[in-house]
């Protein structure tokens, strides 16, 4: 019953710090779009905060210690709750998320993903898709950013991999990136499209890089070998 109870408290709170950022951004955007660059970190800083305290989930972050200190990065994540698409706004300071082009068209918040620059792409869009997600793998690169894709391309259920996309492969590529693959166990805490939350410490660990170079067929391979293990392994 406490479960529910903070669960329903915590899912109010965050449409509302939802709904009041998105309304700020935006004010942001038309008079001074220069202070926008914050927002994403602010909400995921506010969210997760909200999280700790109703729900009591927390997180910590193994591996750090593989991710070079400058310079562009690919992370090849497993993804089973919403959860992961929040935490490497805070973990990574140049977070740039590979995500469906769909969500560009959820209301008020689709305007705020597309003015972080986050890399869309439409997956029924064939090679024109696979066009976009290059130029855009260029651009982020460039300016040193961390690419978090999520390989599996959908949210997967604890101990459930799915077949991994070749979206991961193609930016590894052309950016002449080393991968890094991540583990996570988020859906035992905070499940997929689940209304409870757990309480629980959520372990995400990033493993040494695959090198870049390997032929498109042998990174695959090793990847999904990578993310076949325990969150904590």
């Amino acid at each position: 019953m406490m479960v529910l109870l903070r669960s329903a408290l915590f899912n109010l709170y965050f449409v509302g710090v939802t709904i009041a950022l998105g309304i700020y951004a935006r004010l942001l955007l038309r008079l001074a779009p220069a202070r926008f660059a914050g927002i994403p970190r602010l909400w995921a800083r506010l969210v997760l905060g909200g999280a700790a305290m109703l729900c009591g989930i927390r997180y910590r972050v193994r591996g750090l210690e593989h991710l070079p200190q400058e310079g562009p990065v690919l992370l090849a994540s497993r993804h089973q709750s919403a959860f992961d698409t929040i935490v490497w706004l805070l973990v990574l300071p140049r977070c740039c998320y590979v995500l469906k082009r769909e969500l560009l068209r959820i209301p008020l918040i689709g305007r705020l993903i597309g003015a972080a620059r986050f890399i869309a792409v439409d997956r029924d869009a064939g090679a024109s898709a696979m066009r976009h997600l290059l130029k855009e793998t260029d651009r982020v690169t460039a300016a040193g950013g961390q690419i978090v894709i999520f390989p599996e391309g959908t949210r997967a259920p604890p101990g459930a991999l799915l077949p991994l996309q070749p979206g991961v492969a193609a930016i590894a590529t052309r950016g002449r990136l080393a991968v890094f693959p991540v583990r996570t166990d988020s859906g035992h805490f905070w499940g997929r499209r689940a209304f409870r939350k757990f309480p629980g410490t959520i372990d995400i660990t990033i493993l040494p890089p695959l090198p870049p170079g390997l032929a498109r067929a042998e990174l695959m391979t090793a990847l999904r070998d990578a993310l076949a293990g325990d969150a904590c392994g």
